[in-house]
């Protein structure tokens, strides 16, 4: 049988260059294509939660704005990101599709669902001194460091296209377009960008 992750293409492939092209110190946008992405609904307060737990390493995330982390190990790392009071999108860096057959098995025979939907997402990185004040310019979220930080990640818009919007770092943010909106969120923050990398 064919290897068919050999024919996965990113979303933003034809703008891989022009996004390296535009990147400088100050500001710089590139793509993580094809991450692994799980979906995960469960009753926060169910025993399957705590088995997915165990699973992914962290509990998972309990509030708005919450992100949880399990072990890096050899086989890679994940992050739990609250959608809802009983939805959490998990990132990895594994085999999506290995980590939802196992967050399934955890599940057992609770109420739940879970979901490979990597290809429903693509992940955008903007870092640098001045990522802050490109997302600023369409982002209805105090971005401030006193209201959001590393470690937070939240359901909001940029340019008026739902994303998932996550701080990884001090001048790191990912966001998280669906697949189907990738190209006009990158357009829009490469233009948003010129006044910091002119």
């Amino acid at each position: 049988m064919a290897d068919l992750t050999t024919l996965r293409r990113s979303p933003l492939a034809h703008l891989t260059d022009r996004m390296a092209q535009a990147s400088h110190g100050a500001v710089g946008l590139s793509e993580t294509a094809c991450t692994g992405m799980v979906s995960v609904r469960v009753s926060a307060e169910s025993s399957a939660a705590e088995r997915i737990a165990t699973v992914l390493g962290a509990p998972l995330p309990a509030a708005c704005g919450e992100v949880t982390s399990g072990e890096v190990t050899s086989a890679g790392d994940h992050h739990a990101l609250w959608l809802g009071p009983d939805e959490w999108l998990v990132v990895t860096g594994t085999d999506p599709v290995a980590l939802a057959d196992q967050l399934e098995a955890a599940v057992g025979d609770d109420p739940g669902l879970v979901l490979d939907v990597s290809a429903n997402r693509t992940v955008l990185e903007l870092t640098g001194p001045k990522a802050r004040n490109v997302l600023e310019k369409g982002c209805p979220v105090d971005l401030h460091p006193r209201a959001f930080g590393p470690g937070r990640a939240v359901s909001t818009t940029l340019a008026r296209v739902p994303v998932l919007l996550w701080q990884t770092g001090e001048p790191t943010y990912r966001l998280l377009p669906r697949s189907s909106f990738a190209d006009y969120v990158s357009r829009w923050v490469l233009d948003a960008m010129v006044e910091h990398t002119g």
